[in-house]
């Protein structure tokens, strides 16, 4: 794409995309905070506020921290470099009309071409770069998005990045304990989003730092030592070894982001497994930019019901009742997402035209096209990357999971809000469940894991956990 189209297309795209998310939570917030109100605010307004006072100041100070640390920023054309070395390639060899030439078996000829010069890319990427991490948007001007060493030059440009992925989905958990005025419920939530996010990291990380063992088997050292980080490096960048790139995987998938500086294709079976069940538990650990905290309320309300059910008393949450109404609306937001992928999923490896992308036959393959649906119905954006999956197939399939799984949790979410702000609010007894205690953390942590193992659990033992005991079985 041209500089133009990146910037007016696709960075405004990146700004309003995250304003939106904030916008749908504030207005959920609202419905919590608000009673016996039949409006939970303006979109016009919000949406203006936003991205001018929030957005816009905080993307201007990472795109200048990131420049500092040698991400480019340049509307100069494509440059000319010459190398160290001369490189030598095979390429078809061409007739007068640009054609490839044909041996008499019929196969293409080829021809040994030798270079000394190398094309390096220029873009206004620092501007970009800032609003999709921090608007948790995914991506990136270069193929390898936040691998690319004009993206992401540094150990401390990498911190940033992964930081500025987490900072406004954390942030919000903040501001949702501030505009129920009571700020220990919006603690109560991140401790939630912290619990369920260390497992998950930890366990990438370990399991890459164990090594690949089709590699041991070849009798190459993987051991972490003073001389080489050790573990699989396959698909990593030497400047950021396993923990940066673990970490980063986890991050990004947890938060909806979809950057990688890594090949999650690469990954061992169970470490690439991690990323892949955080998106499945919902990108409510963290999640998008809005989208995470409106998602974990949604788990919240649903936890409370549950406890209702087991003790008896009508469900409330923040002075509110959940009644039948908000219910389905609670189920739709929580369901919408897990068929999409399924379907999804389902349909792609019964296809010819599903199949026919996988360049991985066998339980991997049924990964890339699991992860590949995981990831486009959480609106995630990163991917396994051994499934070629621009062709039309996958192209309407994965943005048909995109869509709906976009506004088919925000419809009902928006309905969850007016409904709840049209409500009375009710005073607290001696019998209301409080939601703010280390007992509602792990209700609630518990009912999002409970969501995502009923769901999506038999997929994972059909790809990455079967690959992995097949691994354990053949080496």
């Amino acid at each position: 794409m041209s500089y133009l189209t990146q910037m007016l297309g696709l960075a405004v795209q990146n700004f309003l995309s995250a304003a939106s998310g904030i916008v749908v939570v504030i207005a959920l917030i609202r419905g919590l905070a608000r009673h016996s109100m039949n409006t939970i605010g303006n979109v016009w307004v919000d949406l203006t506020r936003v991205t001018l006072f929030i957005l816009l100041p905080i993307s201007f100070v990472l795109a200048l921290a990131l420049v500092s640390q040698g991400a480019i920023q340049s509307f100069d054309a494509y440059q000319e470099a010459t190398t160290l070395d001369v490189t030598s390639y095979e390429t078809a060899k061409l007739d007068a009309d640009g054609q490839s030439v044909m041996d008499e078996q019929g196969n293409a000829v080829t021809e040994t071409v030798t270079t000394q010069t190398q094309t390096l890319p220029m873009a206004p990427l620092a501007s970009q770069l800032a609003i999709k991490m921090l608007g948790t948007n995914g991506g990136g001007i270069f193929n390898v998005n936040s691998s690319h060493p004009y993206e992401n030059p540094t150990p401390l440009s990498n911190f940033l990045q992964m930081l500025a992925i987490f900072l406004i989905p954390a942030a919000l958990c903040y501001t949702f304990g501030r505009m129920v005025g009571d700020t220990r419920q919006g603690w109560a939530v991140l401790a939630t989003m912290l619990l369920l996010f260390l497992p998950f990291a930890i366990g990438a990380m370990y399991f890459e730092q164990q090594g690949h063992p089709a590699i041991a088997a070849l009798g190459v050292d993987q051991s972490a030592s003073a001389w080489q980080a050790g573990g699989n490096m396959e698909g990593k960048e030497t400047r950021f070894g396993i923990a940066d790139s673990g970490l980063f995987a986890a991050i990004t998938t947890a938060a909806s982001c979809g950057a990688v500086n890594s090949m999650h294709e690469s990954y061992t079976p169970l470490g690439g497994m991690m990323p892949m069940a955080l998106m499945q538990l919902g990108e409510v650990v963290f999640g998008g930019v809005g989208t995470g905290l409106y998602g974990m309320l949604v788990f919240a309300l649903l936890a409370v019901f549950i406890s209702g059910l087991m003790i008896g008393r009508t469900p409330e949450y923040l002075g509110k009742k959940i009644e039948a109404y908000d219910m389905k609306m609670i189920s739709v937001a929580i369901l919408v997402t897990p068929l999409l992928v399924l379907a999804g999923t389902a349909i792609a490896v019964v296809s010819p035209s599903g199949t026919a992308s996988i360049f991985n036959p066998g339980t991997h393959g049924f990964s890339e096209v699991y992860y590949a649906f995981t990831s486009a119905g959480n609106n995630n954006g990163s991917a396994f990357a051994g499934l070629s999956a621009n062709v039309p197939f996958y192209n309407v399939m994965l943005a048909i999971a995109m869509w709906f799984g976009r506004f088919g949790v925000i419809v009902p979410v928006l309905a969850i809000a007016g409904s709840l702000a049209a409500k009375k609010r009710i005073a607290a007894t001696p019998g209301t469940m409080p939601t703010h205690g280390p007992l509602f953390v792990i209700l609630l942590a518990s009912t999002v894991i409970l969501v995502g193992a009923l769901n999506y659990v038999p997929g994972l033992a059909l790809g990455p956990i079967a690959e992995h005991l097949t691994f354990i079985s053949a080496y």
